[in-house]
């Protein structure tokens, strides 16, 4: 097992960069929806794009311990902050200012886009029948006053944040699926471990355990060890890069007794990944194509 810690929320050169973006200028974004990916939760590894979106809108919403992560960015902003399951909530807040003429970001951690919010905004707004554009269309943003005009901006997802921190588990095909069932239910998340373990894939886990959902994880495993031997190493990270950061390798047999929650990602390997000098790899077949010299 290995573990270790960052100091969270250390800024670095924040300095403006030229974008084929509308330039954000102090306190002056184009109004509109901004959906923000923060990434791991360092302000270091926030995009150019995040930063400067993030410090110039008139306001932020989102998850209070993400808006926690990225305080020093929005100090002295207009907030909305509400706990977890209150998604719809901040959606309809962050659509109700940007028609309203505000410049608003909402935030998600990771990637905007993987297993967060820019996909319930955008149906949101279809449900709505409210004219969405992406940044693209400037000038048919600006015919349509009744219009909202949107920006998704990526940020690292929990997968490569993770990831980087083991070493290379997912340098060959792989399969991410979320063991949450409270929006899916619980045979197609089955249906879908039954189907990667047997197709050979690395299996990323995101949401594998919380207080009230606490045997999904051990059930899993049991299907994955159908198809797996048990001695795969299995990679679980959980914090990455911000305070409290863990990183342990342990095999498959033993992934139902590792210390999980719902800040934690699960690295499961295929029938070819090995640990080298306590880093987890998943070789991508050059050595059968090609050969090395050893």
């Amino acid at each position: 097992m290995r573990s270790s810690s960052n100091s969270g929320l250390e800024s670095g050169s924040l300095g403006r960069a030229k974008t084929k973006h509308q330039e954000c200028h102090s306190g002056d974004c184009p109004k509109g929806l901004y959906i923000v990916g923060i990434g791991p939760g360092n302000i270091d590894h926030l995009s150019k794009r995040a930063v400067d979106v993030l410090k110039d809108v008139d306001v932020v919403v989102g998850y209070t311990t993400y808006i926690d992560l990225i305080r020093p960015l929005i100090d002295g902003k207009d907030v909305v902050a509400t706990s977890m399951k209150k998604e719809i909530d901040r959606v309809e807040a962050a659509i109700n200012m940007s028609l309203g003429g505000k410049s608003c970001a909402i935030v998600s951690s990771g990637d905007a886009g993987v297993y967060a919010m820019a996909g319930l905004v955008l149906e949101m707004c279809r449900i709505k029948n409210i004219p969405i554009m992406p940044p693209r269309d400037v000038s048919k943003a600006n015919n349509q006053s009744d219009g909202l005009e949107i920006e998704v901006i990526p940020g690292i997802p929990a997968i490569c944040s993770g990831a980087s921190l083991l070493g290379a588990p997912v340098a060959h095909d792989f399969a991410t699926i979320s063991l949450s069932d409270l929006l899916t239910p619980w045979e197609v998340i089955e249906k879908r471990l039954e189907a990667a373990a047997k197709a050979d894939f690395v299996i990323v886990l995101y949401n594998p355990k919380s207080k009230k959902r606490n045997w999904q994880l051990a059930a899993a495993q049991k299907i994955v060890l159908r198809w797996r031997d048990k001695d795969t190493p299995v990679g679980i990270v959980s914090r990455a890069m911000r305070d409290g950061q863990t990183i342990q390798i342990v095999p498959l047999k033993h992934l139902d007794k590792a210390s999980v929650d719902m800040q934690t990602t699960v690295f499961i390997g295929n029938s070819t990944t090995f640990t080298y000098k306590d880093m987890m790899i998943t070789p991508r077949g050059y050595e059968n194509k090609y050969g090395m010299d050893m």
